[in-house]
């Protein structure tokens, strides 16, 4: 272990049981460590303490609509993909209550909570995610408005990310060139070898929490087997999609009708609008107790997939499941690049993988450019 502390940019290489200490020192830092962690059979995000906490040793097997854990026949620390969790739900929470109002005599006080925000290390960020992360902060910070409650959160966050060695039967980050390595955005970022990990320095935070792990410079050995395990990942993505024009392709093809067919198999569940990492659609409820004392605004997660969604007085702009998955669709991958300069999806295949009847945007987007019908 060296004295020093290792350099921004630079690429050290630390054992994988190492990787306590960086759970620790992160601990010590004040950080609640969120990862992935087996649940339910499926591998989630929650709350970690531990490096036995993380799904060592588990792979993921994903295809339309499908799911399935499987053990590996090693002890791969990261050998899965994503899973049905994003980082969003613990930077812009699914319920979060804005403030509550309490009836006092004749008139009412308002309540804010005067809780700090959350202080969370991201452990295992992909990625596809990393971008989604970074879509999500235009929309809500770096936009004439920012959302306070997610800009607060974002401030204080850590992020520990890994790059993809293995990528899924759904994804198709290398075709939105989101991934499979992390470019920007993390304070480390691993890439996990046989027996060790190569660590990425990504900011001067990232740095400051090596110096309480044991590491060693990176050798040209490390560096070479972990660009060629990048290398192979780029060839074996499970999706592909051919982003050639895609804001002209779906502008010009509003009224194609191959919509139709889409809508034939449609649940319009939300289920694809819940696992994006990128979909931030919102409402907000008024709650009240039964005696009338107190009332609360809370914002909750929509989606565009909701009839109620699309309501103005009047009547619904998109009354049926066509018009709504080509909203959908249109807005990830057209329209989303007028209102932020990028596009809306990052290839992590989750609405694919999720979705129940395994509607597949790759296959869909073929079909309208005329490349092939489903």
């Amino acid at each position: 272990m060296t004295e020093q502390t290792p350099l921004l940019g630079g690429q050290v290489v630390i054992s994988k049981p190492a990787l306590q200490q960086l759970f620790d020192a992160l601990r010590t830092a004040g950080y609640s460590l969120i990862g992935p962690t087996v649940r339910e059979d499926a591998i989630v995000y929650d709350e970690i303490a531990q490096l036995t906490d993380i799904p060592i040793g588990w792979a993921d097997e994903q295809a339309p609509g499908t799911y399935r854990l499987r053990r590996r026949d090693d002890q791969a620390h990261f050998g899965f993909v994503v899973g049905p969790h994003s980082w969003k739900r613990y930077l812009s929470p699914p319920s979060l209550r804005l403030f509550a109002t309490r009836r006092t005599g004749d008139g009412f006080s308002v309540e804010t909570s005067n809780d700090p925000p959350p202080r969370y290390a991201f452990i295992g960020v992909r990625a596809c995610d990393l971008v989604a992360i970074a879509v999500q902060d235009r929309v809500f910070v770096e936009g004439p408005v920012q959302e306070p409650h997610y800009k607060a959160r974002r401030e204080r966050a850590f992020v520990l990310a890994v790059n993809c060695t293995e990528p899924g039967g759904t994804c198709f980050c290398a075709s939105m060139r989101t991934g499979p390595r992390c470019s920007s955005g993390f304070d480390l970022a691993l890439t996990e070898l046989d027996d060790a990990f190569l660590c990425e320095v990504g900011s001067a935070l990232g740095a400051q929490m090596l110096s309480a792990v044991e590491w060693r410079p990176a050798g040209a050995f490390e560096l070479s087997r972990a660009r060629q395990a990048m290398a192979d990942a780029l060839t074996r993505m499970g999706r592909g999609l051919n982003t050639h024009n895609l804001p002209e392709l779906l502008y010009d093809n509003l009224e194609h009708p191959h919509w139709a067919n889409v809508a034939e198999r449609c649940l319009s569940c939300a289920n694809c609008t819940m696992v994006c990492p990128t979909c931030f659609c919102s409402d907000v409820q008024e709650t009240s107790d039964l005696v009338g004392e107190t009332a609360a605004r809370v914002r909750v997660w929509d989606s565009c997939f909701n009839r109620e969604f699309s309501y103005v007085f009047g009547g619904h702009l998109r009354p049926n499941t066509r018009a709504r998955y080509r909203q959908w669709l249109t807005h990830k991958l057209a329209s989303w690049t007028d209102q932020y300069g990028v596009l809306g999806c990052v290839g992590c295949g989750r609405c694919i993988t999720w979705c129940p009847v395994g509607i597949d945007l790759t296959q869909e987007l073929a079909a309208i450019r005329g490349e092939g019908q489903l």
